[in-house]
């Protein structure tokens, strides 16, 4: 055994301290390295470049609802009508958006208040196979928009979607028109409907209740658009303007009422649902 040898084993190291993998969280946009709690305690929201994270239905119903909302149940619709399978069955991509979420599909719904405000609030989550709009997310926007008209308050939609589920074929693009009917019976009711568009909102969601709200508001740097920018240029055969399809653009060019940081989302929403279904006056 050589000297250096019996110098090295004789020198106490310490043991390697081990660190968390989600210590850190890097922004997508500005690609800055932020701790995760000051991410998250930011609402995820980036304190360098102030992007606007992706969040789900559980940190959306605890950032705009107040203390003691009730998760509607999710109705129950047939799976996988067509038996389609792509690379995977989609059955088994169902298991595996439901294991890595803990949601039954990409649309939820919560009863509670938002400022004092009884509202139903619809979140839905990108997570969830980009958003996708099928069967399961039409039945739930339909079971919420007739449970805000069963409580008599406004239904309140987050939007974050890739557009139709493939995997359902005609039967996905459906629910677009069987969500349009139930956004009719709202105003026959006479009940607001508000949209939240966040990053994304695209494709069939876009063409359909995205963009019937009697409020439309955005968060700050959503894409928000049917086709892909690349799609349009290459049909139209034209440079599209710096931002296009960007929340801010979409407000200066009338598409939506209002962009909101995120910080001021629950402020702004009970704003609105005071000026929309005012507290009526004791006798």
């Amino acid at each position: 055994m050589s000297w250096l040898t019996r110098v090295r084993n004789a020198i106490p190291f310490l043991p390697k301290r081990e660190t968390p993998d989600n210590l850190w969280h890097k922004c997508p946009q500005c690609e800055a390295m932020v701790f995760t709690k000051e991410y998250e305690d930011n609402l995820y929201v980036c304190p360098r470049c102030d992007h606007h994270g992706r969040i789900g239905p559980k940190q959306r119903f605890a950032l705009l609802l107040d203390p003691g909302y009730t998760i509607l149940a999710a109705p129950r619709v047939q799976e996988d009508p067509l038996r389609f399978r792509d690379s995977k069955r989609y059955t088994d991509r169902l298991k595996a958006a439901r294991t890595a979420t803990g949601e039954p599909d990409a649309l939820l719904n919560a009863r509670g208040t938002i400022e004092g405000r009884r509202a139903v609030l619809g979140v839905q989550d990108f997570a969830f196979m980009g958003g996708s709009m099928g069967m399961a997310v039409g039945a739930a926007f339909v079971a919420g928009a007739r449970a805000a008209i069963e409580e008599n308050c406004p239904y309140v939609v987050i939007t974050a979607a890739g557009g139709a589920r493939m995997q359902e074929g005609i039967l996905s693009l459906m629910q677009m028109p069987k969500a349009t009917v139930a956004i009719a019976e709202l105003k026959e009711a006479g009940l607001p409907y508000i949209v939240l568009l966040t990053d994304p909102t695209t494709g069939g969601v876009t063409a359909s209740y995205a963009m019937l709200g009697d409020v439309q508001i955005a968060e700050p740097g959503a894409l928000i658009g049917f086709a892909g920018q690349r799609v349009i240029e290459s049909t139209i055969r034209e440079k599209l303007p710096e931002g296009f399809q960007r929340a801010e653009y979409l407000l200066d060019h009338g598409m939506i009422d209002m962009v909101v940081h995120r910080k001021e989302l629950r402020a702004r929403l009970g704003l609105l649902l005071d000026y929309l279904s005012p507290r009526k006056e004791a006798a």
